[in-house]
C-alpha cells in the first residue's frame, strides 16, 4: 500500500522537529514544530508537503512528524525465492516517485534498465543494476530519487547489491512516458 491519495490538501503540523528536502533542490530542510503544512503528495512510500510556498519531500519513516501514519511497502511473500527477484524489483521500483510528478518513475520512463544477476561469491543472492534518467538533467531530486530506489531494492530478500546509476543518454522526453503517465499529467 502506497501513502494514499487520502490524504491530499490535508492540513497538517509539525510535532516534532524533523528532517525533510526542498523541493526541487534536494537541500536538506529542518522543519520545526509547530510548522503549519499542507500535503500536496501522497503517493509512493513518502509525502510531498507544501510549506509556506515551497514543496519539502517528508520521508515516509518521518510521517509521525506530522501526525501521518508510515506507508507500507511492497508486500513481499515468505516464500520468495531468488528467481521472483526481477518482478519484484520493477514492483519496488513502481513505489518510487518524482516529488513534483504524480506518476511512479517506471511509468514516468525514468528506468532504463534493470538488470537482476546472480551475485559473485554468494549462493542464492542476486545483485540488481539500474540505470534511470531524470526528466531534466538539473533536478537537484536526482540523488534522492535513486537513493529512494536503491535503499528499497536492498531490502528485497535475496539482493545482496544495489547500484543505481543515473544517466542522461539518451535524454528523457515525454515520448517516454506510459498511455497512464500521460493521461494522469493532462498530456
Amino acid at each position: 500500500m502506497t501513502a494514499g491519495s487520502s490524504y491530499l490538501y490535508q492540513p497538517v503540523v509539525v510535532e516534532r522537529l524533523v528532517r525533510v528536502e526542498r523541493i526541487p533542490d534536494g537541500t536538506p530542510v529542518d522543519l520545526q514544530p509547530g510548522t503549519s503544512a499542507q500535503v500536496a503528495q501522497a503517493l509512493g512510500s513518502n509525502y510531498s508537503l507544501l510549506v509556506h510556498g515551497q514543496l519539502m519531500r517528508l520521508a515516509g519513516k518521518d510521517a509521525s512528524a506530522v501526525g501521518l501514519p508510515e506507508p507500507e511497502g511492497v508486500d513481499i511473500p515468505d516464500d520468495t525465492a531468488p528467481e521472483d527477484v526481477p518482478r519484484l524489483a520493477w514492483e519496488v521500483l513502481r513505489t518510487c516517485y518524482d516529488p513534483e510528478i504524480p506518476v511512479d518513475i517506471v511509468e514516468l520512463g525514468l528506468v532504463y534498465r534493470c538488470d537482476v544477476t546472480p551475485l559473485s561469491g554468494s549462493a542464492g543472492m542476486q545483485r540488481i543494476e539500474i540505470d534511470m534518467t531524470l526528466t531534466a538533467p538539473g533536478c537537484g531530486m536526482g540523488d534522492v530519487i535513486a537513493n529512494d530506489a536503491r535503499d528499497k531494492l536492498m531490502a528485497l530478500p535475496h539482493v545482496g547489491e544495489v547500484d543505481v546509476q543515473i544517466v542522461f543518454d539518451p535524454p528523457w522526453d515525454r515520448s517516454r512516458m506510459s498511455e497512464a503517465a500521460l493521461l494522469t499529467v493532462g498530456l
